[in-house]
């Protein structure tokens, strides 16, 4: 039997299931590129949210291409399960906040009337960092924007609402980018000035996208995931999502209208969320990298057993704690200390199973912001990263192939790079992996060869 609508008289008792009518709920957030890592995150937070007694927050899911969520969950009526794994035993969760998918590919009139629809008042994003399209100088690239579709349909909804006479969004960009919303912003008007000028003002005024900061382990589930499941809850649930307890969402306060009482189920709402996102990315996100590339060249195949070996470890405790640490201006009463002695009890959980090779995709499009801006501000004190340096030794020999196949959107010319006589040059020079938009200062290339060779 299979998780429906239909089919909840059947559900395990244990199962905590939605308080509020979930049937009853109007659609008020469109959320673009609704896999697991959000289903785990914010539909979770919203699905608190209503449970606290907020309304009509339920979600519209896009695709952007592949079908293979969707058929996931609309069978299931949008329902399905989190499953919150740690040594102490698992809780499941019964989630009512998604109403429907759209695959967009499929049905872009659809959904562009969803975006354009009176109740919706946010978009939100998790498309990963390839999503955004950018160019080499930072700005929208229009060929990779013309392929993904995503820029036009949110333009061609924000013009039906502009002459429906309809209220601003609030687009929420919730991907592990460095002030997401600033560089959402720029990306959407770069696409406004050159197709639809006129209403780039009214974007302006009307719009909002405030920046943000996600951060929970969301390993991508597995069949060995779902049949243990479908054991613990009665029934077969095929969008179930795996995670840990610890969740945590930071909020630019800055919405075009209305939204969630999110802050109720513990999101933080603030004015900068720079400290929070930099932590996060030079921390959290970086030590995950070098966790993969490191822990995969030795062998192993999950967070938990990397940690568990003693070098490995001894270079994460370092890369966070003495080379991103010292970089980053905390906010107030954010103690960057305890963050990371938490992120190493979290890396030991081996309840998670999250898998290294899953972290290793599209390298090129994460190391920049996790690895590289450390590097940076390092070198600008007179200081040397060997950690990330050590890291960045282990992607470069997973471009090469040790590791089995590479999935990266830059493959090619990676590895390309990676294979050359000058693989340091090739990848961080000139029109490498490194760019301004990433960088305060170039990193000195002697340097890191020198450091890359013996590492």
């Amino acid at each position: 039997m299979r998780l429906s609508d239909g089919s909840l008289t059947h559900l395990a008792p244990d199962v905590i299931r939605p308080s509020y009518d979930f049937r009853a709920q109007e659609v008020g957030l469109v959320h673009i590129g609704i896999g697991a890592f959000h289903r785990a995150h914010q539909a979770w937070y919203t699905h608190l949210a209503m449970e606290a007694g907020d309304r009509n927050w339920a979600i519209t899911g896009v695709s952007m291409r592949s079908p293979s969520v969707a058929l996931q969950m609309n069978p299931q009526n949008g329902l399905y399960t989190v499953t919150e794994r740690s040594d102490a035993g698992a809780m499941t969760r019964l989630i009512g906040a998604v109403r429907d998918v759209i695959v967009a590919r499929q049905s872009t009139e659809m959904l562009i009337e969803s975006v354009a629809a009176p109740t919706t008042h946010i978009v939100s994003f998790t498309i990963t960092e390839k999503g955004y399209c950018r160019a080499s100088d930072g700005r929208l690239d229009f060929d990779l924007a013309a392929q993904s579709g995503l820029f036009d349909s949110l333009a061609k909804a924000l013009r039906r609402r502009h002459d429906a006479g309809r209220s601003g969004l609030t687009l929420l960009s919730c991907d592990n980018l460095t002030e997401n919303g600033q560089l959402l912003a720029g990306l959407m008007r770069d696409y406004l000035d050159r197709y639809d000028p006129k209403l780039t003002r009214w974007f302006e005024t009307e719009c909002a996208c405030p920046s943000t900061m996600v951060d929970r382990i969301v390993p991508a589930t597995t069949e060995e995931d779902r049949t243990a499941v479908a054991a613990r809850i009665g029934m077969d649930d095929e969008a179930a999502v795996m995670t840990e307890p610890f969740s945590q969402w930071v909020i630019e306060d800055r919405f075009a209208g209305p939204r969630p009482r999110w802050e109720a189920v513990g999101v933080e709402l603030v004015s900068d969320v720079r400290p929070y996102e930099m932590a996060k990315l030079r921390l959290l996100n970086a030590a995950h990298s070098a966790l993969a590339y490191i822990g995969l060249s030795q062998g192993y195949h999950f967070v938990h057993e990397a940690m568990a070996d003693p070098v490995i470890r001894a270079l994460i405790v370092q890369l966070m704690t003495q080379e991103a640490a010292p970089t980053i201006d905390t906010a107030p009463g954010q103690d960057l200390d305890r963050y990371a002695g938490a992120l190493i009890d979290r890396f030991d959980n081996p309840a998670l199973r999250h898998r290294l090779s899953q972290i290793a995709m599209d390298g090129s499009q994460k190391i920049p912001q996790r690895w590289l801006e450390t590097l940076a501000a390092n070198q600008s004190m007179g200081q040397a990263c060997p950690a990330i340096l050590r890291a960045i030794a282990a992607w470069m020999s997973h471009l090469r192939g040790a590791n089995g196949p590479v999935d990266d959107p830059r493959a090619a010319e990676l590895i390309a790079g990676a294979s050359g006589p000058d693989p340091a040059s090739a990848l961080f020079g000139g029109h490498g992996l490194v760019r301004s938009r990433w960088l305060p200062q170039p990193i000195d290339h002697a340097i890191m060869t020198d450091h890359l060779s013996k590492a």
